[in-house]
């Protein structure tokens, strides 16, 4: 039987909001990381989070800035280059979901896009026990520069052709990966929000192809100690 819920998760003094799904018989947990611009309600990340379930994996949609915060940074564009910030939650949310009967044994990965990429990649370096892969969609995975070589789970870096500047940036940050399996993958014809026909649905299938295929095998594998 299938479930779904809306959660609300503790971080120091606020409260985050999230969609909760998780299919019967889920195989992994995929957590969308994304910074200011876009929200649990964004359609491409329902798109992509429906494409997920479909493929097995649950998945939780989640804001990583209040309310407040959004406002302000929608004028100010402080709160989503705040990658400190935006990674301490990914850690609470790790925590959080061990707290959760339905999810706690579930393998988990993260999907992170524009600064967010940066905050899952952080999140995956200070978690090990608890992250098992990585995907970047149009992602700032440079902006985790420092956390980068600290990285074990496998990362799938995910990049419009015609996204140039971007291009640049996760060409810059996969050469200071050390996991073992890291890749690019580019999207011919695409730009950085994958608008065009067609594109979003060949990152949907990328990302759960990736979190198929290594997230049991994670469940398998004891993961490493943190």
């Amino acid at each position: 039987m299938n479930h779904q819920t809306d959660v609300r998760i503790n971080s120091g003094s606020d409260y985050l909001a999230g969609d909760l799904f998780v299919p019967h018989g889920a195989i992994g947990l995929v957590i969308f990381v994304h910074g200011s611009g876009s929200s649990r309600f964004s359609k491409r990340n329902r798109y992509v989070a429906e494409t997920l379930n479909q493929g097995g994996l649950a998945t939780l949609l989640l804001d990583l800035l209040t309310i407040e915060e959004e406002e302000i940074d929608r004028r100010t564009a402080d709160y989503r280059f705040d990658i400190e910030r935006l990674s301490t939650r990914v850690g609470d949310t790790l925590s959080w979901l061990q707290e959760q009967d339905t999810v706690a044994a579930l393998p988990i990965g993260l999907f992170g896009s524009s600064t967010g990429a940066a905050a899952a990649l952080n999140a995956a370096a200070r978690h090990r026990q608890r992250v098992a892969a990585v995907v970047s969609r149009g992602g700032r995975p440079d902006l985790a520069s420092a956390e980068l070589p600290n990285v074990q789970a496998p990362v799938l870096l995910i990049v419009g052709a015609l996204d140039h500047q971007v291009l640049t940036f996760n060409r810059q940050a996969a050469e200071r990966l050390r996991a073992a399996t890291h890749e690019i993958s580019i999207v011919e014809g695409a730009t950085h929000l994958f608008e065009e026909p067609g594109k979003l649905e060949q990152v949907a299938g990328l990302a759960r192809n990736w979190f198929r295929q290594h997230l049991p095998a994670s469940a398998a594998t004891p993961q490493p100690p943190a």
